[in-house]
């Protein structure tokens, strides 16, 4: 389940170029606007603060687990606090600590690896790699909210489609929820989002010395 969680916050790495032209057709420039903005306007941000939940469902529509989680973004360093997971970057590597069995992994960033970080799911992560349209606007608690449809170029992929639900007023993702060729969907909702808050380098980093005992597993 926990490497299911990770999966959906950092959804899609490692997806090969195509030319969306030549070969898939044309996206949607309505949609194509609407996640500019949005990217343009997360850009501007000095750091960030998202308190989320996600919600895991089978192909009948029975929910099979939920968390409720925070990352922090500044720069190109990020954290994510999961119920029994912590994943901390500072840009260069990546820590994956679990609670349960008391151990952290740590691999190195490959900057020439197409890796989606949290960052860029809220930013440009549909540039290369989705065609994408606008489907119907609609509601949620008196927000107005405008609904792009993405689907992968690569039909290899695990998943079919994605939703991303944008607020009208905000430019803001509020939702993403990702539909697998398995039946089951992933749901994560941005419960609330504090920007250019001030975050320490230390809040990015693994520090061994607040895990007593903790098991290294050092793959750099």
């Amino acid at each position: 389940m926990i490497k299911k969680l990770f999966f959906f916050l950092l959804i899609l790495p490692g997806f090969s170029s195509f030319s969306q032209t030549s070969y898939f057709g044309k996206n949607d420039p309505d949609a194509k606007k609407i996640l500019d903005n949005v990217s343009s306007k997360f850009k501007t941000y000095k750091s960030v603060t998202a308190k989320f939940n996600l919600k895991i469902e089978n192909g009948e529509g029975q929910v099979l687990g939920t968390k409720t989680g925070t990352v922090y973004m500044k720069g190109n360093q990020y954290r994510i606090s999961l119920p029994g997971q912590e994943i901390y970057s500072d840009g260069n590597n990546v820590w994956t600590y679990e609670k349960e069995a008391n151990e952290v992994q740590i691999t190195p960033i490959d900057p020439t690896a197409n890796m989606i970080t949290p960052q860029k799911m809220f930013t440009n992560f549909y540039d290369k790699d989705f065609l994408y349209k606008l489907n119907e606007s609609a509601e949620l608690n008196k927000k107005a909210l405008q609904q792009i449809e993405l689907t992968p170029i690569d039909k290899t992929r695990a998943f079919f489609k994605v939703l991303v639900d944008v607020d009208k007023t905000t430019q803001s993702i509020k939702s993403t929820k990702v539909f697998e060729k398995n039946g089951n969907k992933y749901t994560y909702n941005v419960l609330s989002m504090k920007t250019n808050s001030p975050l320490p380098a230390t809040l990015f980093a693994f520090d061994l010395k607040n895990y007593p005992g903790v098991e290294v597993v050092d793959l750099r």
